[in-house]
């Protein structure tokens, strides 16, 4: 990796922290970025994984307060993502590496038509639902299927978890979203551990991603709100699709 190429990772790390925070679709910008470099999508990926762990752990710090007020809520569901996480990142490392390379840009797709779709669920969720005040069953089971699709790939998880909890959990937005990036850390967390312990990380990748993404992170969950959302929408869009193609020729 040349000099330019280690200054972009970390960029995109810091932009990606930024972006997990506000949006949480931050995985397509580091993803796209490492596979425009020429790095294998499956290395990407799991050293992506490493990276933003920390980011995704930073951006729950700078969202205290409005996690201090959810605990119970956190204790329901935060095994859930764990599990989910787990199970995730090992269906990446036993399935064909085949098998990642045939799914992931649908994945990637999928990540950015969610990043459009969020304006809606953010109008939509303004408005406190009084359907369950910690999360049922289904809700339960729905945050642990969202930890398995952020443990093997990750693109918009917490994306699905903002329309998940929104809609099924009586919490105003500003609290959902803190939660989102806290369960959305756990599932980074116990995919990257279990990706170091596979022996299959890029570190010089996952290192300028940890530094990155936890500056990014930090900031994002302090300034994130101020910046224009429709361009950073944008922004997701047009790298998420020149990925898609990357992946599509190579």
């Amino acid at each position: 990796m040349t000099t330019w190429e280690a200054l972009l990772v970390l960029l995109a790390g810091v932009a990606a922290g930024g972006v997990n925070a506000v949006v949480g679709a931050g995985t397509l910008v580091t993803f796209s970025t490492l596979v425009a470099i020429g790095i294998p999508p499956l290395t990407a990926n799991v050293s992506n994984t490493v990276g933003l762990a920390a980011g995704s752990v930073a951006s729950s710090v700078g969202y205290r307060p409005e996690l201090g007020q959810q605990r119970q809520r956190i204790r329901r569901l935060l095994p859930a993502s764990i599990l989910g996480g787990i199970v995730g990142a090992g269906l990446l490392l036993v399935l064909p590496e085949s098998t990642f390379d045939a799914v992931v840009p649908v994945l990637v797709l999928t990540g950015v038509v969610l990043v459009f779709v969020q304006p809606r669920l953010a109008k939509r969720l303004e408005t406190p639902h009084d359907v369950s005040r910690h999360g049922n069953g289904w809700v339960w089971l729905g945050v642990c299927l969202t930890g398995v699709y952020g443990g093997y790939f990750g693109a918009a998880q917490g994306v699905l978890l903002i329309a998940l909890l929104g809609t099924f959990v009586d919490a105003h937005l500003h609290r959902v979203n803190a939660l989102k990036n806290l369960l959305a850390a756990a599932v980074n967390t116990v995919a990257a551990v279990v990706f170091i312990f596979a022996g299959s990380v890029d570190w010089v990748i996952a290192v300028l991603l940890i530094v990155g993404s936890t500056i990014g992170g930090y900031l994002g969950a302090h300034f994130g709100r101020r910046l224009p959302a429709v361009a950073l929408r944008w922004f997701i869009a047009v790298i998420g699709l020149v990925a898609v193609v990357l992946l599509v020729v190579r």
